[in-house]
């Protein structure tokens, strides 16, 4: 399991790096290097536009994240010498040709596309890291570079069905089925399970078990967990199910803080956050799939309404609550499990290796918590999900097993 910064001082020095993305604020990037890390900086940009300013939900971010990254990898890949198969293209470009400035082009103009009542903020932030370039020929070539990669992602993903408003999750009074759920009831989020994949062809390819019968005995036993957490979750519990479960996703910091701790350079950099954000929209496609094809209620509306399943082993609590405010869309697979297992199977599978350490903090629970392997952070978030009230245990289990699959295509692909 992690270990828990607990301490006032580390909360206050967490906190204030947190606080570096907001409102434009300069980043503290690589401290301590010679050279930072233009994809890392622009990385943090990018979350400030994305999260910190625009406020999308954690699976529209990962389709915006995955735009900047993929045009700033074909950007860095180009300059670099093309050493890998880029995404969409490789412009051509000259021997030194600027790195930094490729990157702050490619992700500017993805990040304008997407966000174009921010395009003031951007145009500031966009020119104050190309003023750190001098001035001549090299810095006018990445900047072309950057310009071509940008224009190809947006143009790849025009259409491509995202916030499409007229896609709806079905809703039924039916026990088992899906309903709306609490507190503000809202009919959002559908369109994911349409959006056009970024790597794998055919996101239906990756199934899930369904779930058990309400009447079954594994039914009650998944529920009647759930429902414990209210009165039986540890602090370390309530804490890891706060850390998880925060819309300022932990696994943004965790790409930066592995990049720097690990040395990456820009070319390496990009790749990292480019196969990550992509597996992860990928593994989300599939899963938003399976959770239309179920269809099943969440636990808040399953405990509240247990009266009604048929099943003489659970009872119902009307005004039952979960720790976490549950997300507007069906049961099974977990979401989270899906984007989280892809995440660290993409870590694992760039460092060749499982044992690294990373860490990341959480504005919602005030902590940093640490880890020294993927594997364990895997782990960690499909408990978490239940403790959080929001997710029975199959369902995170079965998360978890499509997000690895489709991002081992993804892996093996990109």
């Amino acid at each position: 399991m992690a270990r828990v910064l607990r301490s006032t001082l580390g909360a206050i020095i967490a906190t204030a790096l947190a606080l570096t993305s907001l409102n434009w604020a300069t980043p503290a990037v690589a401290r301590g290097a010679t050279t930072p890390n233009a994809v890392v900086t622009w990385h943090i940009h990018a979350q400030t536009a994305i999260y910190d300013v625009g406020r999308q939900t954690p699976n529209a971010a990962s389709r915006s994240f995955a735009m900047v990254q993929g045009a700033v990898f074909d950007a860095v890949n180009a300059i670099t010498g093309a050493p890998y198969k880029p995404y969409l293209v490789a412009p051509r470009s000259r021997r030194g040709d600027s790195v930094p400035a490729a990157v702050a082009a490619s992700a500017y103009r993805v990040l304008v596309s997407l966000f174009p009542a921010q395009a003031d903020a951007l145009r500031a932030r966009y020119e104050e890291e190309l003023a750190r370039i001098p001035d001549g020929r090299a810095k006018r070539g990445g900047i072309a570079v950057g310009e071509a990669t940008a224009a190809a992602m947006i143009a790849d993903r025009t259409g491509d069905g995202a916030f499409d408003t007229s896609v709806t999750w079905p809703v039924s009074e039916v026990p088992g089925e899906y309903r709306l759920t609490p507190p503000n009831f809202v009919q959002t989020g559908a369109w994911y399970a349409f959006l056009k994949p970024f790597v794998i062809s055919d996101p239906s390819r990756y199934r899930v078990p369904g779930p058990p019968v309400l009447t079954s005995a594994d039914y009650a036993r998944q529920l009647n967990e759930v429902k414990a957490t209210s009165t039986n979750r540890t602090p370390e519990q309530t804490e890891a199910a706060i850390w998880w479960d925060d819309f300022h996703m932990v696994e943004w910091e965790m790409r930066r803080v592995l990049a720097t701790g690990q040395r990456l350079g820009n070319l390496a950099t990009a790749r990292l956050f480019a196969q990550t954000d992509m597996a992860t929209v990928d593994a989300l496609i599939s899963c938003y799939q399976q959770k239309r094809r179920w269809n099943l209620w969440r636990p808040v509306t399953a405990i509240r309404l247990a009266d009604t399943d048929g099943n003489p082993a659970t009872v119902a609590d009307p005004a039952w609550q979960p720790l976490r405010v549950t997300a507007p869309s069906p049961e099974w697979p977990s979401g989270h499990a899906c984007y989280t297992s892809a995440t660290m199977v993409s870590f694992r599978t760039f460092f060749g290796r499982d044992g690294l350490p990373f860490h990341a903090y959480s504005p919602d629970s005030g902590t940093t918590r640490y880890f020294d392997s993927f594997a364990k952070a895997q782990a960690e978030v499909q408990l978490a999900r239940i403790w959080a009230g929001v997710h029975y245990r199959e369902a995170t289990v079965l998360g978890d097993r499509l997000g690895t699959a489709v991002a081992r295509e993804v892996l093996r692909d990109f």
